[in-house]
């Protein structure tokens, strides 16, 4: 793989793995992110929690709450709040969209995942989701281990054919 193909890839920096346990995903979109220098250097080195983010539409602007960057080891008075709110950058009319599904009842923008797009921009997954029941996680971990069985058992089944 060549210099130019590295950079072109998108490196995956954090996942938010317990956001498709906690919430039903209706849809999702690809937003920018405005971060200062420090930020963008503690991005690239992963040190991002996306857990308990969220997102609101204020002003006509997409704003990203409680998500955690670490200041950067080697910036001084440069850092910044690890959880200060940061803007999100979309289409007005993505926004808008956005903001209008949102206000329905029981809906929430959340951040599923955060990567560097071309090596060089953050972005951030954003996905309007639905919060999830405690009996629909369980009848999810119930789906989720009964498919692992017919999983299991056509795979013992195939070796006990060779």
């Amino acid at each position: 793989m060549s210099d130019a193909d590295k950079k072109n890839e998108d490196k995956t920096v954090a996942r938010n793995r317990q956001a498709r346990h906690e919430f039903f995903i209706l849809d999702s979109m690809e937003v920018g992110i405005v971060l200062s220098g420090t930020e963008i250097k503690s991005v690239r080195e992963g040190r991002v929690n996306l857990k308990d983010g969220f997102a609101r539409a204020e002003n006509g602007e997409l704003i990203l709450y409680n998500v955690h960057i670490s200041p950067y080891d080697k910036g001084t008075y440069y850092n910044k709040d690890p959880i200060r709110p940061r803007k999100l950058l979309a289409h007005k009319g993505q926004i808008l969209k956005l903001n209008s599904q949102a206000r329905e009842k029981g809906l929430t923008l959340i951040p599923l995942g955060m990567y560097l797009k071309e090596g060089r921009r953050a972005k951030i997954e954003l996905a309007l989701a639905k919060g999830k029941q405690q009996h629909d996680k369980r009848d999810a971990m119930a789906e989720r281990d009964a498919e692992r069985e017919i999983n299991r058992n056509i795979r013992e089944r195939n070796k006990r054919e060779y």
